[in-house]
């Protein structure tokens, strides 16, 4: 009976032990396995950085490159430099179109660094509705009002966006000691390289602008790097026959000009402003998109909508027609 109880014992021993040797090797392999995985995924994180890294070194020199700290995996910027600072000043009126090219214009403003947007209303107060959409676009904005004097207002060719850049002006000569400052229409398009290119203007800043007059275009002629001439379907006699959208000039050049001004003369605004700036030489102005080979800048004009009909109160109150109707012109 001893005997026959040994032998059980014995084998329950040596089940313990086969039992103990399976866990160890079990456990022996998980962990290896879990090294295996630790050490590929070092590794490829370590090549993830190095690739970003040499990216950023390599290609874009642009101020917004992102590197992946290897210590930890946080996205750090690299410091940039501080640029010269961008004023661009913008007349509107209110109209069915308003809303959508401010709207427009602003989301493309947003990709631009280091930039103020001075929004001007021909208006007696600012709209409620233009203040709430500069505050949702996001961009740093002053807005501000500049109603047309009653005595243009009966001209038969209005001298449209004068009094709103005339605004402009008066602000940044308060307020701007250094930058650029440019005249942004809400109904044109830009490519965003023109405001990298006019941000280090010296004195006047001229380039292409597409979709103007019969001509498709205006422009500054170039020969041998130096303006010859100009291109636009209307000389007028006019010194510097070019686009609002065409030009910018820089803040201390503009503040050395106390009596610079853009004059109530509808067809010569610009002409007038450039002449203001005086005494400037025509070899001082500098030629931006690729020595003006390039179009940055359309003068698109969206499509002119009638005002919207009044909705039927009696069939759509309750709705959500009533609050969209208040965000229509």
């Amino acid at each position: 009976m001893k005997n026959f109880v040994d032998k059980i014992q014995m084998s329950r021993i040596t089940s313990i032990c086969a039992m103990k040797t399976t866990t160890k090797m079990y456990l022996s392999v998980i962990l290896s396995t879990l090294c295996i995985v630790f050490f590929q995924y070092q590794l490829s994180k370590a090549s993830f950085v190095t690739l970003q890294r040499s990216d950023s070194i390599g290609g874009s020199t642009s101020t917004n490159n992102i590197i992946t700290s290897e210590k930890n995996g946080n996205e750090l910027k690299e410091p940039s430099p501080m640029l010269p600072p961008l004023y661009i000043i913008t007349p509107t009126y209110r109209r069915p179109e308003q809303l959508a090219e401010i709207t427009r214009l602003g989301y493309t403003l947003k990709h631009v660094p280091n930039l103020l947007w001075l929004v001007i209303e021909d208006a007696a107060t600012p709209s409620a509705l233009v203040t709430r959409q500069l505050k949702r676009i996001g961009v740093p904005f002053e807005h501000l009002v500049a109603p047309m004097p009653d005595k243009f207002k009966k001209r038969v060719v209005k001298p449209r966006g004068v009094s709103n850049r005339n605004r402009g002006l008066t602000w940044i000569r308060k307020n701007a000691t250094d930058g650029v400052f440019y005249f942004a229409d809400d109904d044109n398009t830009y490519d965003l390289e023109i405001f990298d290119q006019m941000r280090h203007t010296k004195k006047v800043s001229m380039w292409p602008v597409g979709l103007v007059t019969k001509y498709g275009l205006s422009s500054p002629i170039v020969r041998n790097g130096s303006i010859s001439g100009f291109y636009d379907g209307w000389i007028g006699g006019r010194k510097y026959p070019v686009d609002m959208a065409g030009f910018a000039v820089n803040v201390k050049f503009f503040l050395s000009r106390p009596k610079a001004i853009m004059p109530y003369h509808a067809g010569y605004e610009e002409d007038k402003f450039l002449r203001s700036l005086s005494p400037l030489n025509i070899t001082e102005i500098e030629l931006l998109a690729s020595n003006c080979t390039e179009i940055l800048t359309w003068h698109t004009q969206t499509k002119k909508n009638p005002v919207a009909s009044p909705i039927d109160m009696h069939k759509y109150n309750g709705t959500n027609l009533v609050r969209l109707r208040k965000l229509i012109v």
